[in-house]
């Protein structure tokens, strides 16, 4: 086992989903994290909350965590919309100084090309889908679902006020990280966006393109081995498995990519 790292580590889930005890949004990764030195906590909060509405209960849940454990600051790591979540939580909210580091995987902090086509739709229609999501994600748990504006946010003008209004905390250290697919078809489960995406944007996860997501310290496109590339999905490990088997450039379990972020905050002094 690893030298245990000096502050415990906050797992921030992505939209449409939540953290739950029988079906963890973060596969095979909490495991290897904690095996290689790692004290994991959940973020836990709405699928489908606003930014701010789950910025405020991350910063209650990281409050929590800081009394139970003791420590003085957390690490952590934030997939997609999480990454959001808790900037807004770091600047808005004065949650910087319990914060030593802020990775973010795929958050679109730039905002989506293709959303901004889709808000062309009549905004009824926008608001009869959210709406409908909404519905679906309080029977699956979901305090304040608001899909609509959660949308919304994803757009590059909402996307870049939000970044005037939550600029960095310099007592943070950041880094960020994209991912591709090789080919539309190389994640059947994201054919659909990743198609749309490609056509307004390019090569993209399935979601989101590089352009939307490269934040401060990026650390590029993480690539795999295998011939598919790696999707939205496969970065939180989805399917409980190896990328592949094969060998050569790039990582072939993504599990392998988590412990080498912690192998860094572990360099790096947190």
């Amino acid at each position: 086992m690893s030298e245990e790292l000096k502050y415990p580590v906050l797992l921030v889930h992505g939209m449409g989903f939540r953290d739950s005890k029988y079906l963890n949004y973060w596969g095979r990764i909490p495991a290897k994290l904690e095996e290689n030195g790692c004290r994991i906590y959940y973020g836990n909060q709405d699928s489908n909350g606003t930014v701010a509405s789950n910025g405020t209960y991350l910063a209650d849940k990281i409050r929590e965590i800081l009394s139970q454990t003791g420590a003085q600051k957390l690490n952590v790591i934030a997939h997609s919309k999480g990454g959001l979540d808790m900037r807004y939580a770091i600047s808005t909210l004065n949650m910087s100084e319990y914060i030593a580091s802020l990775t973010t995987i795929s958050t679109p902090h730039h905002g989506s090309l293709t959303v901004d086509k889709l808000l062309q739709f009549p905004d009824f229609m926008v608001r009869f889908v959210a709406g409908c999501w909404d519905i679906w994600l309080r029977i699956c748990g979901d305090k304040k679902p608001n899909a609509y504006e959660v949308f919304k946010i994803f757009s590059t003008a909402e996307a870049e006020a939000f970044n005037r209004q939550n600029p960095d905390a310099p007592e943070v250290y950041y880094q960020s990280y994209a991912f591709v697919m090789k080919h539309v078809w190389s994640d059947m489960l994201m054919l659909v966006p990743a198609t749309v995406v490609k056509f307004f944007e390019g090569a993209n996860d399935g979601l989101l393109a590089p352009r939307a997501v490269a934040w401060t310290n990026f650390r590029g496109i993480i690539t795999s081995s295998s011939n598919r590339g790696i999707s939205h999905c496969d970065e939180v490990d989805l399917r409980r498995r190896r990328l592949t088997r094969k060998k050569g450039e790039g990582i072939s379990d993504i599990t392998d990519f988590y412990v080498a972020i912690a192998d860094d905050l572990r360099r790096r002094g947190f």
